[in-house]
């Protein structure tokens, strides 16, 4: 599978810690070239660090939710400055319980400007033939089995995420004939700063992972067998990655 990476170009959003990170890693050790993108440069220097090549790590300081109807002149941009792309893995992303109560169409709007709206427009940029290496090329979106078997207070997360994994869909049948594809990864629980987090401010029980909370590496490994011509074949889905807990 080395090879096919090798010298190739993928773009990683949310890059500078979790499931974003450990995708970066990976493709660094196959021999790809990574634009890792983040909001913050001092954790993407120590991601770029601990790479096992980092020549071929190109940190982008970038917040996402921001200015989200230029996407497509900034990721013609990063195309300018490190060639044509083969593969994009999006993995920023927002999540918190927010009960129905203190529900607001602010908190929404920012929950769905991430999760949602800044995905499907550089999903847009990524299709230009001019920004990808056309036929083989990839993009994968890191949704949450939230989507589909959501709990209280997930209301504006569950809905973002639900949406994403349908307009994808949508996405990967319209590009199908120029043989780019589109896949999204839906896992649970993940030991991330962000949801471990989380799970301390809400007491969140683990009983119902059968094999305990999952790690990032679990989910890395599903995104670049994805972004690779493994999986020529495999588009428009939503594949879960839960341990069976949901």
């Amino acid at each position: 599978m080395s090879d096919f990476f090798s010298g190739k170009v993928f773009l990683v959003t949310g890059a500078s810690s979790g499931i974003g990170e450990s995708v970066t890693l990976k493709l660094n050790a196959l021999g790809a070239k990574v634009i890792a993108v983040g909001r913050n440069r001092e954790r993407l220097e120590k991601v770029r660090v601990k790479s096992q090549f980092p020549h071929h790590i190109f940190s982008e300081v970038k917040e996402l939710a921001e200015n989200i109807e230029t996407m497509s002149s900034y990721v013609q941009s990063l195309k300018d400055r490190y060639g044509k792309m083969q593969g994009l893995a999006w993995c920023a992303g927002i999540s918190d319980i927010v009960p129905l109560r203190s529900l607001s169409y602010e908190g929404i709007k920012d929950t769905f400007a991430i999760n949602y709206f800044s995905p499907l427009m550089m999903a847009k940029a990524f299709s230009d033939r001019r920004v990808n290496n056309n036929a083989g090329s990839s993009m994968v979106f890191v949704s949450s089995v939230a989507a589909q078997s959501c709990d209280r207070g997930h209301t504006e997360y569950a809905g973002s995420k639900a949406a994403l994994c349908a307009s994808i869909r949508c996405i990967a049948k319209e590009l199908a004939p120029s043989r780019i594809r589109a896949n999204c990864v839906l896992p649970s629980t993940i030991d991330t700063p962000l949801t471990t987090a989380m799970i301390e401010k809400y007491n969140t029980e683990h009983q119902h992972y059968p094999m305990g909370i999952g790690a990032v590496d679990d989910v890395s490994e599903m995104i670049i067998f994805l972004l690779s011509d493994k999986s020529a074949w495999i588009t428009a889905q939503n594949y879960v990655v839960d341990c069976g807990s949901f």
